[in-house]
């Protein structure tokens, strides 16, 4: 990969198209926190790639063996400095931990190590983005003691005959529809 810019690979095209200063600003945090992280553990390390087609809820992955970190475009465009900030060096502390450890605990005592001693960053699980424009949309079923949301992968699947789901609270089986006490 170029050392001037990273690959833009947009997952369909309902994926906004992100602007190239903000691409940079990632760059320009992923080298920070590297040079950061090569500095303290006196040890060089490789680039990781940069892909903008994080879906759903996370604002990012980290893909190990690829040594690659995977973006929401829609959570950074409506939460950019926070990912400046926190998302990037939270998922390239997955990486280095991999490498300096191997596979441990995803956020584990070497992965808090990593963010707050090595990488300088506060060691915080989740993000607390405004999910609304994400959440994927669901089907309301109903058991017999409360309501339910199911995602349209398994509404699919009930409605194919592949899958039922039970309340783990009542046991009884899921049915497409709005709870109403009796």
């Amino acid at each position: 990969m170029s050392s001037l810019a990273a690959p833009l690979i947009l997952a369909d095209m309902k994926t906004p198209r992100l602007p190239i200063a903000l691409q940079q600003a990632m760059m320009r945090s992923l080298r920070h926190f590297l040079q950061l992280a090569s500095e303290k553990l006196e040890r060089h390390f490789a680039e990781p790639t940069l892909v903008y087609q994080q879906r759903g809820t996370a604002a990012g992955t980290a893909w190990l063996e690829k040594w690659e970190i995977r973006l929401n475009p829609v959570l950074l465009m409506e939460n950019q400095q926070a990912f400046v900030d926190e998302v990037v060096p939270h998922e390239l502390a997955h990486l280095l931990v991999w490498k300096v450890f191997g596979r441990v605990p995803p956020h584990g005592k070497e992965w808090k190590w990593m963010m707050q001693e090595v990488l300088g960053v506060p060691a915080r699980r989740t993000h607390q983005f405004e999910i609304a424009s994400v959440r994927a949309q669901t089907y309301p079923y109903r058991c017999g003691c409360q309501q339910h949301h199911l995602t349209v992968r398994r509404h699919n699947r009930v409605l194919r005959g592949e899958s039922e789901y039970r309340c783990v609270r009542c046991k009884s089986l899921l049915t497409p529809g709005d709870y109403s006490p009796a």
